[in-house]
């Protein structure tokens, strides 16, 4: 599926904006969300574990560190030759280890298959990675909607979005995830759209 955005983006915007006064200041406010694009496969999906509960200038380092250490080419392959004092150097945790060796295995012996997830619905495509260890419904959803371009996700764990959606809304208090998936029934088909928007005025708008 192709990004979302040129004329696409425009669209789904201005539907969303029709929708949702919240989202319509928010547009006002910070303009149009940038990309959020990964390439599809296992260097993203790795680096999508290794951003859990991490800075992102933390993940970043993390991430090439490692494409140092396997030479600028980050394949299941050479990161299951990497020892634990490798994986250390570049920063993994021990429980990373764990998980990008797991899905490290996975890809390589086919048990996931990456490039499939392409003919699977959205759910379906999120029940197939969430069976790995160490990746949850946010990463799997983080992927579908920065690596495979789905139209229609919505990371509502996502602390960004939920303090962004807080800022935006002039909430006493942190809305559960819950409340902003209810919130994000209106956002269909476009919750995609609306995510990027709500990071960009997190990133962007008023700070209170």
């Amino acid at each position: 599926m192709a990004p979302i955005e040129g004329r696409r983006l425009k669209r789904a915007l201005a539907e969303l904006a029709a929708a949702d006064g919240d989202l319509a200041r928010a547009l006002a406010a910070v303009g149009p969300p940038p990309p959020r694009h990964r390439p599809a496969g296992f260097a993203s999906l790795l680096d999508i574990i290794l951003a859990q509960q991490v800075s992102t200038a933390s993940a970043r380092a993390i991430a090439t560190k490692l494409a140092a250490a396997l030479e600028g080419t980050i394949e299941p392959e050479g990161l299951l030759g990497l020892d634990d004092a490798a994986l250390a150097a570049a920063g993994f945790s021990r429980a990373k280890m764990r998980y990008g060796r797991g899905l490290a295995r996975a890809v390589a012996t086919g048990s996931l298959d990456l490039a499939a997830l392409a003919g699977l619905d959205d759910e379906a495509a999120v029940e197939a990675l969430v069976g790995l260890d160490g990746i949850g419904r946010w990463s799997a959803e983080i992927y579908l909607l920065t690596s495979l371009h789905r139209t229609d996700i919505l990371p509502a764990d996502d602390l960004a979005l939920l303090i962004g959606y807080q800022r935006l809304t002039g909430a006493a208090e942190r809305p559960r995830a819950s409340a902003l998936r209810l919130r994000g029934e209106s956002w269909q088909p476009w919750r995609s759209v609306a995510a990027r928007l709500l990071w960009h005025y997190y990133a962007r708008g008023p700070k209170p």
